[in-house]
C-alpha cells in the first residue's frame, strides 16, 4: 500500500487539476489543462531534457557542498568549544539573510554559469545540515560518554565511535531537509540571471505566454526534486540499520 500512495496522491492531484480548469472554464494561457501540459512535454522532451541535466548538476553540487560544509562546521563547533562563538553567528546570518537578496550580487560577482547557482544552493542547504549534526552531537547520551572516559577512549575515538552514530539519526533528518529545499536555490538563481536550466526555461515560456510549456518545465523540475529526496532517503536509511521505527506495526 505505501508504494502506491504517491501514485494515488498523483492521479487524485491530476484530477482535481482537470475538474478546476472544466469547471471554472479558465483560459489556457492562464491554466493549461493537464493533457495539453503532457502534450507539451512530449512535444519539448529533448529540449527540456538539455535544461533539466543543467539544474539537477547545480542541485547535486550544491548538496555535496553545502553538506561537506555543513558536516566541518559542525564537527568543528561540537569538538571546539572556543569556535563556537565564531561560527554560531555565521550559521545564523546565512539564514537571516534572504536567498533571494543574495541571488542578484551573486550572478554579479560569479556571472550566469552554474557557479552562482551551486552557491546558493549550498546557502540553503548548510543551515538544516550544520544545525541537525551539531544538535546531534551535542545530545549524546552522557553515561556513554562518561564511560568511554573511564575506559581512556580518547577524544577522537569518542567522537568518532560514539558521538558520530549517535548523531547520525538527527543528521540525516536534516538531510532530508537539505535535500527537499535544494532545487529553490538553483531555480532562484537561474530566474535572476542564466541562460540555461529549467528556471531560466519557465521564465522565457512565461514571457511567451506559453504556459503550458512553462507548466511542463515545472512538472519536470518536481520529478527531479521527488527522485533526489528519495533517492538520498533510500541510501540514508541503508546507512543508519540501528535506527528503528516507534512503531513499526503502523507502517503500511
Amino acid at each position: 500500500m505505501s508504494r502506491t500512495k504517491p501514485l494515488i496522491i498523483f492521479l487524485g492531484l491530476i484530477l482535481i487539476w482537470q475538474l478546476i480548469v472544466v469547471l471554472t472554464n479558465v483560459a489556457p494561457f492562464i491554466l493549461p489543462s493537464p493533457l495539453s501540459v503532457l502534450t507539451s512535454l512530449l512535444e519539448r522532451i529533448e529540449e527540456l531534457g538539455r535544461h533539466a541535466l543543467i539544474t539537477t548538476l547545480e542541485i547535486t553540487i550544491g548538496l555535496f557542498s553545502g553538506t561537506v560544509i555543513g558536516v566541518i562546521s559542525a564537527l568543528i563547533m561540537a569538538h571546539f568549544k572556543p569556535a563556537r562563538s565564531w561560527l554560531l553567528p555565521v550559521l545564523v546570518v546565512s539564514q537571516a539573510i534572504p536567498v533571494f537578496a543574495l541571488a542578484p550580487v551573486l550572478v554579479l560577482w560569479f556571472g550566469y554559469g552554474l557557479l552562482p547557482k551551486i552557491v546558493m544552493a549550498t546557502l540553503i542547504i548548510y543551515f538544516p545540515v550544520t544545525a541537525a549534526l551539531y544538535d546531534g552531537l551535542r545530545r549524546t547520551e552522557t553515561g556513554w560518554l562518561e564511560l568511554a572516559k573511564a575506559m581512556g577512549a580518547s577524544n577522537f575515538s569518542i567522537l568518532w565511535k560514539i558521538r558520530l552514530p549517535a548523531a547520525m539519526p538527527a543528521f540525516a533528518s536534516g538531510i532530508r531537509v537539505a535535500t527537499a529545499v535544494a532545487p529553490i536555490g538553483a531555480v532562484v538563481g537561474e530566474w535572476v540571471g542564466s541562460s540555461a536550466g529549467l528556471g531560466y526555461y519557465m521564465l522565457l515560456m512565461n514571457a511567451r505566454v506559453q504556459t503550458d510549456a512553462m507548466f511542463a518545465a515545472l512538472f519536470v523540475l518536481a520529478i527531479i526534486a521527488v527522485f533526489i529526496y528519495y533517492l538520498v532517503d533510500k541510501v540514508l536509511k541503508s546507512c543508519i540499520t540501528w535506527q528503528t521505527e516507534s512503531n513499526p506495526s503502523d507502517k503500511l
